[in-house]
């Protein structure tokens, strides 16, 4: 059995923990507390490690799915997770505009440590006061002509046919790389 590992990152509310429970088909292992600061705006627990699930893409073939903490004081977790990830998911809540330059100082601390395929999910998408997904990338930093930018797709991290077609897509272009090693389970 060969092992693939996948990382969802994003800012507190994006819906990285609801992606993995949603797609997960085991028992999603979490580490949640009770949010504490401006983060109880939002939600009344936080991801303090991360969230764990697992699918089976094929017969011969798993999809780890790790969930990373929202917050930056746990970075530390985004650093051990990343490091061994194939690829990674970066949800985006499309409503949070006031979240966009957090969400690009998470690609920055990504990318400094690894270059893997990513692509971007943005959620919320139908919640008052939605960006158009040209107004995030651009807020992101990329160009939507730039043939370099991460593919971008709507994500409903509570949808599982929304998550699995994210899934896919990443799927897709970790395996169009050659220098993939997977991992190898008993």
């Amino acid at each position: 059995m060969k092992t693939m590992r996948s990382v969802i990152a994003g800012a507190v509310g994006a819906g990285k923990s609801t992606f993995v429970r949603t797609i997960s088909e085991r028992n999603v292992i979490e580490t949640d507390c009770n949010a504490t600061d401006i983060t109880t705006l939002l939600k009344k627990e936080t991801t303090v490690a991360l969230d764990f699930g697992r699918v089976r893409l094929n017969p011969d073939m798993d999809l780890h799915i790790y969930g990373t903490p929202g917050q930056s004081r746990f970075d530390f977790m985004w650093d051990i997770l990343i490091k061994h990830s194939h690829s990674y998911v970066l949800l985006v809540a499309a409503h949070r505009p006031e979240n966009f330059s957090y969400t690009r100082e998470i690609i920055s601390f990504i990318n400094q440590r690894v270059q893997i395929p990513m692509i971007v999910g943005l959620t919320h998408t139908d919640c008052p006061g939605a960006l158009a997904p040209e107004e995030i990338i651009s807020a992101l930093g990329y160009n939507m002509n730039d043939k370099n930018r991460p593919p971008v797709l709507n994500v409903n991290p509570t949808d599982r046919s929304s998550v699995l077609e994210a899934l896919v897509l990443l799927m897709g272009l970790v395996t169009s790389q050659s220098d993939v090693k997977l991992s190898q389970t008993p």
